[in-house]
């Protein structure tokens, strides 16, 4: 099998209503990725998650740079492939942010290919199994710009519909009001439903340790990205003081990064995303690093969960996915929660395949 066309692509879809965390405000989810095309009629699939903001710059390191070192390929040469585009021109200014982005575009893609073409879905293709269920947990109601009365009544409305576990955003200006939303939170929901907080790096290392020690009240499963994603050092020092476990990942870029937070005790849920480390090749690395470890990966979702709900049913210390509904009617084979679990997908595969309809509607480049 040969690669004949590499085809860049960005989409922006809506969200409705917009959304706001202690840093984005978002308006539309951008899908900056890739097909990829070859002689035996395969189209994989690949893209990355962005707030629609610097789509170009993605698009265009896949059409000047990757592009170039794939045609008359063979896409199951991914590893090979991984290392010409990882280690080629763009090593220089590369390694992270936008070059890994489009590098976990592109690797996504060819994971699709070789799934397709073994007709497998990927979780099946990675050696996953169905005994395993993948448990649900839902962001999708706890936005930073919801009023009080919106959050309560959606965290509710979500765990009447059988997720198990809510997240919530926090970082308001006067950390007393996300206190304030946090105890309406947990009366709302339960003392038996998993209840999660994401800071977005919204504070310093005094705030997380004021903060974080008052916040333990309510039973919280995790603290996430409370400090700069850059500072291993802080988070070691909340993980060491805190009875909250630290989660973090979706700043962080590449297996060397995890290495170092992992080895020194500074996150103790691993949220490695697919679409930010440089795709399921290294995304695989890391979750292997974290298994040595005893690391839980619950991986944050700038796909949506279409691949990693693949990538957690293949992976022994995966042990939650994350769910967010705002993309998933553009896919042929859509990401399901049932019950409070995913659903398996049946299609040969990563689920990335675009719905052509959707395609050219949401097309911006």
């Amino acid at each position: 099998m040969k690669i004949t066309k590499v085809e860049p692509f960005a989409l922006h879809v809506p969200i409705t209503p917009p959304i706001t965390d202690a840093i984005n405000v978002a308006t539309h989810w951008g899908l900056a990725g890739v097909r990829i095309y070859t002689d035996e009629g395969y189209v994989g699939y690949g893209y990355t998650g962005t707030c629609a903001h610097g789509d170009d710059m993605i698009v265009d390191t896949i059409e000047k740079y990757y592009a170039p070192l794939l045609i008359g390929k063979d896409p199951f040469m991914v590893k090979a492939l991984w290392d010409d585009m990882r280690f080629g021109k763009m090593h220089w200014i590369g390694r992270a942010g936008v070059t890994h982005m489009a590098l976990a575009a592109v690797d996504i893609a060819l994971w699709d290919i070789m799934a397709k073409a073994s007709n497998k879905p990927l979780w099946q293709l990675l050696g996953g199994a169905k005994s395993k269920p993948i448990k649900a947990y839902n962001t999708n109601g706890g936005w930073l710009n919801w009023s009080k009365e919106r959050l309560l009544k959606d965290v509710t409305e979500i765990v009447e519909s059988g997720f198990t576990g809510v997240k919530i955003k926090v970082g308001k200006q006067d950390p007393r009001e996300d206190y304030d939303r946090c105890k309406a939170v947990r009366k709302a929901i339960g003392d038996d439903v998993i209840f999660m907080i994401d800071v977005n790096q919204q504070w310093n290392i005094n705030t997380a340790m004021t903060w974080g020690k008052k916040l333990e009240e309510f039973d919280l499963f995790w603290l996430e990205e409370p400090l700069n994603p850059d500072d291993i050092m802080g988070h070691k020092k909340l993980a060491d003081e805190l009875n909250v476990p630290i989660a973090l990942g979706e700043h962080v870029y590449n297996k060397y990064a995890f290495r170092d937070y992992i080895h020194q005790g500074a996150v103790e849920y691993c949220q490695v995303d697919v679409t930010r480390v440089a795709g399921i090749t290294e995304w695989l690395q890391v979750a292997g690093l974290a298994a040595s470890y005893d690391v839980p990966i619950c991986p944050h979702v700038g796909d949506m969960g279409q691949i990693h709900q693949h990538l957690v049913a293949s992976t022994q210390n995966a042990i939650m996915l994350e769910y967010i509904p705002w993309i998933r009617h553009i896919f042929e084979e859509p990401a399901t929660v049932k019950d409070g679990h995913y659903v398996l997908p049946e299609m040969p595969g990563a689920s990335t395949t675009v719905l052509p309809r959707y395609f050219e509607e949401y097309r911006v480049r």
